[in-house]
């Protein structure tokens, strides 16, 4: 029996227990660096199970299934969002201002579901299996980092993770070769000036007209500087200044987000912002100050990984594949990308009726066949990594 069919199998003789996990899950959520409950919830799980997980400093933990070597590794981020859950289901979150709106408990099942599936052939696995539980995906740089720096990646030899997608339909699965994320840095700019009276504008250096260039002149001038098929774009989120109508302020700030899908334009960005603001500002005579918070490269998916991604979900049924758009939110799997190769798909959640919702929204419902379908996806990876003649190149 292939290892995609025992986990079928596994799956339809425990689908209350694998649903139970995700609605205990959703309803205690924890938020980054804080999923203490969380992880001692899984490690109950997986040691009854019969395996044996690593704790990570902290929170998150990982465990090892199968023969040593060469692994192959499944990664879920454990952690929940700051926001509140309006969804009114009996298992809604227990925790006020504390939702799994990303769906974050789901991608925990699948990867919780496929480790005690697998623990009953781990004698038959011909690669080894390494699951992630990740904390902290949802704050920058990423919970990724620390996990790296803890050796979740030796003796990896390739990684895959899905997502949720509310705009799928549950049993797609959205697949993409390269660039499915975009890196996501933060940038605010602090501009100052003698202040002054607004009937005398000369008299002072205009603090509300500096920040007003740059919020309609510096995004024109990015989109300039780098190649527009790289996805990149600059969006301002935050103005602050001023205290009166007649007054020039003395200080104003401007806060926003630039995204790119290309990693060469990300690790570049922040010397050519810095340099455009200095141009932009100089006529004005005001002075600045850049604070920039590097955020996660792009998630650039290995071609082979992806193939194995998409065959094995095909195996199952031959329709469920469908091309992935690159989306501009980050994602912190792309750190796991710069060390070994991998892939992460979109796993459809919509149930077919009602509205198309979206993530980091208190009103997301998720179909939970998504589970299912995310578990036997990755057990088809197992299978197709041990035949496929280019998995031992990834």
């Amino acid at each position: 029996m292939s290892v995609a069919a025992h986990v079928d199998a596994w799956l339809k003789a425990h689908r209350d227990e694998v649903i139970g996990w995700r609605r205990h899950i959703h309803a205690h959520p924890e938020l980054s660096n804080a999923e203490h409950k969380t992880t001692a919830f899984l490690a109950m799980i997986l040691r009854e199970h019969g395996l044996e997980p690593t704790l990570f400093p902290g929170t998150g933990l990982m465990v090892d299934i199968g023969p040593d070597g060469g692994r192959i590794a499944f990664r879920a981020d454990i952690d929940a969002l700051p926001l509140t859950e309006v969804t009114g289901l009996e298992f809604s979150s227990t925790v006020p201002g504390v939702a799994h709106a990303c769906g974050h408990d789901v991608h925990t099942t699948v990867v919780l579901a496929l480790g005690c599936a697998l623990s009953e052939i781990q004698d038959q696995l011909t690669h080894g299996v390494r699951l992630i539980f990740q904390p902290a995906e949802e704050v920058m740089d990423g919970g990724a980092v620390d996990v790296i720096s803890w050796g979740a990646l030796a003796d990896v030899a390739a990684i895959f993770a899905v997502h949720v997608e509310p705009k799928l339909r549950v049993g797609r699965v959205g697949v993409r070769t390269g660039a499915i994320t975009s890196a996501t840095d933060v940038l605010e700019i602090q501009v100052t000036g003698p202040g002054g009276h607004t009937s005398r504008p000369h008299l002072s250096s205009d603090v509300i007209y500096g920040l007003g260039s740059l919020i309609t002149q510096l995004p024109g001038l990015l989109s300039r500087r780098v190649d527009p098929r790289t996805g990149t774009v600059l969006v301002f989120g935050q103005v602050n200044s001023g205290y009166a109508p007649n007054a020039i302020p003395e200080t104003g700030s401007v806060t926003g987000t630039a995204r790119t899908a290309d990693i060469t334009t990300w690790r570049s960005m922040q010397p050519l912002l810095e340099e455009l603001v200095s141009q932009v500002l100089a006529p004005t005579g005001c002075s600045h100050t850049i604070l920039y918070r590097r955020g996660v490269p792009p998630v650039l998916n290995d071609d082979v990984a992806t193939a194995l991604l998409a065959q094995a979900a095909r195996s199952f049924d031959p329709q469920s594949v469908v091309d992935a758009p690159q989306s501009s939110g980050g994602e912190d799997f792309s750190w796991y990308l710069e060390k070994v190769p991998g892939s992460m798909a979109r796993l459809g959640c919509w149930s077919g009726e009602g509205d198309r919702q979206d993530l980091h929204q208190g009103d997301l419902l998720v179909d939970e066949r998504a589970i299912g379908v995310g578990a036997r996806m990755f057990a088809g990876v197992v299978d197709e990594y041990g035949a496929a003649p280019d998995a031992e190149g990834l």
